[in-house]
């Protein structure tokens, strides 16, 4: 039996598994995948000023601040021109730092390994039993079929929307969901940035959004219609989508290059109430999905996963549970304010595309919103807060 198992690999439970080895504390991670698929599969990539301090104070930012980059600027391009806003001079006056996940899940990884972390890879946890006892139990499947059981004092979902933790939740579990409405082709190129920052989109069309990873590869999203196959559109097809929404006529030509990777994203939300149940903790995507709209899932992730750290810490080591009984209010207050912002981004870059009455009127809200953003410094300060912080 270990004291804290956590199910899931990503940055969730890496972080977590990180605090709890460097403090003495007995941790496992169970990973469906295998060890290849957990350090290559490419994620979100914008790490929030507070994420990079909570790194940076348990010695897990080594690599992003030897290979991240700060960007501080974003540009939207609309039917009424284009304007940039410097957000690290605004608000809390905080960038962004540029470090794709596929390369700090592998720090963490290494890290969490170094400690003598272990980590147990093509281990699929199936149900969380027994949460409400002193031992849970864990049924997993390993990867050649056979089936075992882990027992701890607790564990931690950080398996994802789809995992374990979710499955096993109790009845009257309260999910708020949103659907909101709009469907991305999201693209990883192998083609340099074509602008010095975040550039979003908005187009009769749909939306389209630029965001830089590295030097040589950049992601983008297109808006599509819902039932597009991510190989839907051929490569010509995307990039001559994106060069009109974005208006490359007018601002200069995109620089182009392969399409390595593509998914089609469903931009949804959802909440999950309360984020303990019992010896169960959800953090993470577990806890609530949130749209891509804003870049904020791997950032409430860490901070959930710290805040949970600490909290079992305080249990485990002082015999102090108090913690761990305010760890769902806690990450609830963060994860409800990151969905405000999440929706009004939605609304800022999405609009109907009908011609009927209420279609207009809600693109006029629009506009009228992103001519806000465009003259009004107080408009300004509240969106670069809400946008670097969590």
């Amino acid at each position: 039996m270990t004291d804290v198992l956590v199910l899931g690999a990503g940055p969730a439970g890496l972080v977590l598994g990180n605090i709890l080895v460097d403090r003495g504390i007995d941790c496992v991670v169970l990973e469906r995948a295998e060890r290849t698929h957990v350090q290559t599969r490419a994620r979100a990539g914008f790490l929030a000023a507070n994420t990079v301090r909570v790194l940076s104070r348990h010695g897990l930012a080594d690599g992003l601040h030897r290979h991240g980059q700060i960007h501080s600027t974003c540009e939207f391009r609309t039917e009424d021109g284009r304007f940039r806003l410097d957000y690290s001079g605004l608000g809390q006056g905080e960038p962004h730092t540029v470090y794709p996940q596929q390369n700090l899940v592998t720090d963490l990884l290494t890290r969490f390994l170094e400690r003598g972390g272990q980590v147990r890879f093509g281990t699929r946890a199936e149900a969380v039993l027994e949460a409400d006892g002193d031992r849970p139990e864990v049924t997993v499947r390993e990867a050649d079929g056979r089936q075992g059981r882990w027992r701890a004092r607790y564990v931690a979902g950080c398996d994802g929307r789809h995992g374990a933790a979710r499955r096993s939740l109790p009845a009257g579990t309260i999910r708020h969901h949103r659907d909101h409405g709009v469907t991305w082709l999201g693209l990883l190129a192998e083609a340099p940035p074509s602008l010095d920052a975040v550039g979003y989109a908005v187009h009769e069309r749909g939306f389209a959004g630029h965001m830089a990873r590295t030097s040589d590869v950049t992601r983008y999203y297109l808006q599509c219609e819902r039932g597009t196959r991510a190989d839907g559109w051929s490569e010509e097809r995307i990039w001559d989508e994106l060069e009109l929404r974005m208006r490359a006529r007018e601002y200069g030509s995109l620089r182009r290059g392969r399409v390595v990777q593509r998914s089609v994203v469903a931009l949804e939300s959802d909440v999950l109430e309360p984020l303990r149940h019992g010896a169960l903790f959800l953090v993470g995507d577990a806890a609530g999905l949130i749209s891509p709209s804003a870049a904020k899932g791997a950032n409430l992730a860490v901070l959930e996963a710290s805040i949970l750290a600490q909290a079992l810490i305080d249990d485990l080591a002082a015999g102090d549970p108090t913690g761990l009984d305010a760890y769902s209010s806690r990450c609830l207050s963060h994860i409800w304010r990151a969905q405000e912002f999440s929706h009004w981004m939605i609304g800022l870059l999405h609009g109907p595309s009908g011609t009927d009455g209420e279609s207009l009127f809600h693109n006029s809200l629009r506009r009228s919103r992103l001519a806000s953003l465009r003259t009004s410094r107080s408009q300004q300060d509240w969106f670069a807060e809400h946008y670097v912080g969590v």
